[in-house]
């Protein structure tokens, strides 16, 4: 009767594949993304948030952003809280720019709603055919340098010094030699196609500092800790912070871009586009990731997103949405794990962190380097945010230095209304607000 239900419910034999198939694919998706159970406490926890309700958080949105892209939208695509994005709401919005954590949590819920209303009157597809394409290239290049960064300082690599801004901190101390060890080990797995290769690295090196004595053993197995002290505890009312209006729209617009991209992208992987290349359901996708944002705030994390790791079960075979309520059963179950979570060390997945930079920066590779109109916002763009430590202020310099370069060129052609709206809205903050 199970059997029958899935089978109707999404349309298995219509999608050429079965039960066993799509299970293994959900399996094979989650070994490739769990990473996020580990990184994404050890990143928010830096707010002060609490530890272990940002892990039942994180293991929740997860499971609630599957389910309702499984059963809702009958996709294969994994969500769960987007790296790069919780990196922003840590040590952008509550350690850059002095707000809460309540208050950041409370952005990333309005960020949430505004992308669902966005979703409902299409004007998704407006906004995303009026950002250029190769603004598109510099943020998510941007993202991947601010995360190269993070991971560099989490692990001692790289220190504040007062003559040079930074420099080179000791590579012989722990810290150093067993973040870059991890990142050696997960770049080579993952080269040479290991399944879990992220997690893998993350795993190994905790246990070697384990056994070494430089960290500490906390358990594998418990009750999942208590989500009381970050369950419906954001602040909207101090997200509606004129100030926050960049923050809201960079939460927005890094989750728009990384979403449509994630959707298309492994759609077209796994042969799920229509004969005229565009995504049966899309409205369904994006309104499930929308509204898995908007929960995870409620929860207690950051921005939840789709997952490009689904590429992996899409690979696998997984072709329909029961891949995606696989991967939230497997999260449902990581809810016993939180003492293994806490035994992981800042430099463990300092490695991973490195990692996903390495991933993110390639985008750089796309730019068009001949055109020096479009080459130059690109570099500003990815430069800004590692350098501001801010993605917010990466996105809005990336959006005025194009306006401004390509109108003293005489390139208006390549401008639209929204981007020139946008960029003056930027400088006016910049000018008037900063």
């Amino acid at each position: 009767m199970l059997r029958r239900f899935l089978e109707n419910h999404f349309k298995l034999a219509e999608h050429n594949t079965n039960v066993r198939t799509e299970v293994i694919a959900g399996i094979t998706t989650f070994l490739t993304m769990a990473y996020i159970i580990f990184v994404n406490p050890s990143i928010l926890s830096e707010t002060g948030m609490d530890y272990g309700a940002v892990f039942v958080a994180t293991c929740l949105a997860a499971a609630l952003g599957c389910l309702i892209m499984g059963l809702w939208a009958n996709y294969p695509i994994a969500l769960a809280p987007g790296m790069g994005l919780n990196a922003f709401f840590t040590y952008g919005v509550v350690m850059g720019m002095g707000y809460t954590w309540e208050a950041a949590l409370g952005a990333v819920f309005l960020s949430g709603v505004t992308f669902f209303l966005l979703s409902i009157f299409k004007v998704r597809e407006w906004i995303i055919n009026s950002i250029p394409h190769s603004l598109r290239l510099g943020i998510a290049a941007g993202i991947g340098l601010f995360l190269a960064m993070i991971a560099l300082q989490n692990a001692g690599i790289v220190v504040d010094n007062p003559a040079t801004l930074v420099s080179l901190g000791t590579i012989a101390q722990p810290s150093a030699i067993y973040a870059l060890v991890g990142f050696f080990a997960i770049a080579a797995l993952s080269h040479l196609r290991v399944t879990g290769a992220v997690m893998i690295g993350i795993l190994g090196v905790s246990i070697v500092a384990m056994i070494l004595g430089h960290n500490e053993y906390g358990g594998i197995v418990s009750m999942p800790p208590s989500i009381a002290p970050t369950f419906l505890a954001m602040d909207v009312v101090g997200a509606l912070d004129v100030a926050m209006i960049s923050v809201i729209f960079a939460f927005l617009f890094v989750d728009l871009f990384d979403t449509s991209g994630t959707l298309i992208g492994v759609a077209q992987r796994g042969g799920l586009l229509d004969k005229q290349g565009k995504l049966p359901r899309l409205k369904n996708a994006l309104m499930a990731d929308s509204t898995a944002s908007m929960t995870g705030a409620v929860l207690g994390t950051s921005t939840t997103t789709s997952y490009i790791e689904s590429a992996s079960g899409i690979a696998a075979g997984g072709r329909t949405g029961l891949t995606a309520v696989v991967v939230a059963i497997l999260f449902l179950v990581s809810l016993f794990f939180a003492p293994l979570a806490g035994s992981i060390p800042a430099y463990a997945t300092a490695g991973a962190l490195l990692y996903v930079a390495v991933l993110m920066a390639g985008s750089l590779a796309h730019a068009n380097w001949d055109d020096v109109t479009d080459a130059a916002p690109v570099l500003i763009a990815a430069l800004a945010m590692p350098l501001t430590f801010s993605i917010a202020e990466g996105i809005a310099l990336g959006f005025i230095s194009y306006v401004a370069i390509k109108a003293l060129s005489g390139r208006f052609s390549d401008l639209n209304p929204a981007v020139v709206v946008l960029a003056i809205l930027f400088l006016l903050k910049y000018l008037f607000l900063d």
